[in-house]
């Protein structure tokens, strides 16, 4: 697409990562010059809708190869996505003014910076952002360690809610009268759906705090301050509370590629299958309509899958 401007030639455009120049321009027109983020990168409350974040579900279950489920959200699986979206962009793409486009899901997709591990690419952004002095560039890193310390409760708080009536979702599929196979398939879907979520942020909290520290430790070697201790306690603080906030049963989560986990790790659950919900769109790529999972004794542990090569 090329934008032509009186008295100049015309310039091809192009959009951040080849997007649409048309997404682009809508998206500034929405922003109006404005910075798109407020308190903690949280995008302003004139800018919010209901559903903001509903395309993280169906995103990371096409990823994993499970179907979408096509029941409304209730409001606490709704604001469990708003939650986790911070939680799982890089914190140094938050207050970048295309940040609005992945708030609002415009894209429709999961980037690749989500969920392929770098622990190098925060400390390169860091270091290669111009700051007024070395402590203010430590004091930018304390800033995002804090802000997921902050963030993170409140995540946990609604996510535990979400599980818990997730757990008492799949006891009654064995007692509703009459349960068409439409509403069993779309039941587990969602069930998957939020299970996915949580374990997407859970591995992106780890991987978070492995590239804080290792960004830390490159601050100390390039510009030693007595700043350095006060990033410190803040990251072991954020370590003991990702700890705390372990929701998902499984193997201990180290820094790496992040994992989903379909099906639904919990024994009290029904198999989730990869046939496709009455209702629901037939998913693209790696979904096999009516290609259930191999039925099998429930293991010890979840069983986990890669987004890479899905």
């Amino acid at each position: 697409m090329t934008v032509r401007r009186p008295g100049a030639s015309a310039r091809a455009s192009a959009g951040r990562g080849g997007r649409p120049v048309l997404a682009i321009a809508a998206v500034a027109a929405l922003l109006g010059g404005c910075s798109a983020n407020g308190d903690f990168g949280r995008v302003k409350t004139g800018l919010v809708r209901d559903g903001i974040h509903d395309w993280m579900g169906p995103a990371a279950a096409q990823q994993a190869g499970l179907p979408v489920s096509a029941f409304p959200y209730t409001e606490d699986e709704r604001l469990m996505r708003d939650l986790a979206f911070p939680l799982i962009e890089v914190p140094y793409e938050r207050q970048r003014w295309y940040s609005i486009i992945e708030e609002y899901g415009i894209n429709r997709g999961i980037q690749q910076q989500w969920f392929v591990f770098n622990i190098a690419a925060y400390e390169q952004v860091l270091m290669q952002t111009a700051f007024r002095s070395a402590t203010a560039r430590y004091g930018k890193l304390n800033d995002d360690i804090r802000n997921d310390v902050t963030r993170l409760p409140y995540w946990v708080t609604v996510a535990r809610r979400v599980l818990d009536m997730d757990i008492k979702r799949g006891k009654s599929l064995q007692h509703v009268n009459g349960l068409t196979p439409g509403e069993a398939a779309n039941a587990q879907a969602r069930m998957a759906e939020n299970a996915l979520i949580m374990s997407w942020v859970q591995q992106s909290l780890v991987n978070r705090a492995a590239s804080y520290g290792y960004a830390m430790e490159r601050l100390v070697i390039a510009t030693p301050l007595p700043a350095a201790v006060e990033v410190e306690r803040s990251l072991t603080l954020l370590k003991a509370r990702i700890a705390e906030a372990r929701l998902l049963p499984g193997p201990e989560i180290t820094p790496g590629t992040i994992v989903l986990v379909p099906p639904y790790p919990l024994p009290s659950m029904p198999v989730v299958s990869k046939s496709v919900p009455v209702a629901a769109a037939p998913l693209a790529g790696p979904a096999v309509a009516g290609a259930p999972l191999p039925a099998a004794a429930p293991p010890a542990g979840p069983s986990f899958v890669s987004l890479v090569g899905q």
